[in-house]
């Protein structure tokens, strides 16, 4: 236990006395790891908001009424027809009423929207449900020109764009975590070459006296860990403070809350590769600059 004791407090006296390079090894870990933890976030309400989508209805067929010449018969009859469409899982039909119950749902914070606002202005609709959602430009191109159709809205392009921004965010995550987790490590290899040069004259009498090889080089070893793990300590803490912030913002059509057990299964993930990443750097400096 004593040994144990004696090679931490190597490691941080080591940390003490360089602690303007050590500071910066930190930052490095901590600003590389934050912004890839960041956009590995962000994916993932990209794609818990995508699937979201993908799972309610994704066609909405708005219809004239009388004053078009158009009946409630008509709708149902347009309603049978696309219930018979291959593609088409379900459809709702939500006449004036429930539509204007749901219009004032939505407006409820905009009093002076409903006080301008009657039940005629809110059409009927068709709420169509595909078995998949990339199917939806073929139904949008066979309801244009229904007689009975007065608008058609489709959440497909930006569940399209939302998908394509999830693949970005994907490799975003993945480069950053590469190129700035490199860029830490030298940054720690080099922190670990001052220390060894501060160091030569103790170690070289360490050696004299019989030290083994490992003895000289764990204290080391435990400084870049504990750099690692400072730096993304430090990250996932700001990343956390982020998502909360996110989380207490009410926004009804996108959801900001991760799943649970997400942010801690990154968390530790993170953590891991911060301490990784300082051994390697660790070792990568031994290696050149402590010939044992």
């Amino acid at each position: 236990m004593s040994r144990i004791t004696y090679l931490l407090r190597d490691a941080f006296q080591n940390m003490r006395r360089n602690v303007l390079v050590v500071a910066g090894a930190i930052l490095a870990i901590f600003i590389s790891l934050a912004l890839a933890f960041s956009a590995l976030m962000l994916n993932e309400i990209v794609r818990v908001n995508t699937l979201l989508w993908q799972e309610g209805e994704h066609v909405v067929v708005f219809l004239k009424d009388i004053e078009d010449g158009i009946s409630n018969a008509d709708h149902q009859a347009l309603q049978n027809q696309i219930l018979d469409w291959q593609e088409v899982e379900s459809v709702r039909y939500v006449d004036k009423a429930e539509a204007w119950e749901e219009f004032q749902t939505i407006f409820a914070d905009s009093p002076s929207l409903l006080d301008i606002s009657d039940q005629s202005i809110v059409p009927a609709s068709l709420r169509i449900k595909l078995s998949e959602i990339e199917r939806y430009r073929d139904i949008e191109f066979r309801l244009d020109g229904q007689p009975a159709v007065r608008k058609i809205v489709s959440p497909g392009e930006v569940i399209e764009r939302l998908s394509d921004l999830n693949s970005v965010l994907n490799r975003l995550a993945v480069g950053l975590a590469v190129v700035q987790g490199g860029a830490a490590v030298v940054l720690i290899a080099n922190t670990i070459r001052l220390a060894i040069y501060a160091r030569r004259e103790e170690v070289a009498v360490m050696r004299l006296v019989g030290a083994s090889n490992w003895f000289i080089r764990i204290p080391f070893l435990l400084e870049g860990m504990l750099e690692g793990l400072v730096g993304a300590g430090l990250a996932v803490l700001a990343v956390w403070v982020g998502q909360q912030a996110l989380g207490g913002i009410d926004i009804n059509i996108v959801q900001l809350n991760l799943p649970e057990g997400f942010f801690l299964r990154w968390a530790v993930a993170f953590m891991l590769f911060g301490s990784i990443a300082g051994l390697v750097g660790s070792a990568l400096g031994l290696r050149r600059y402590l010939r044992v």
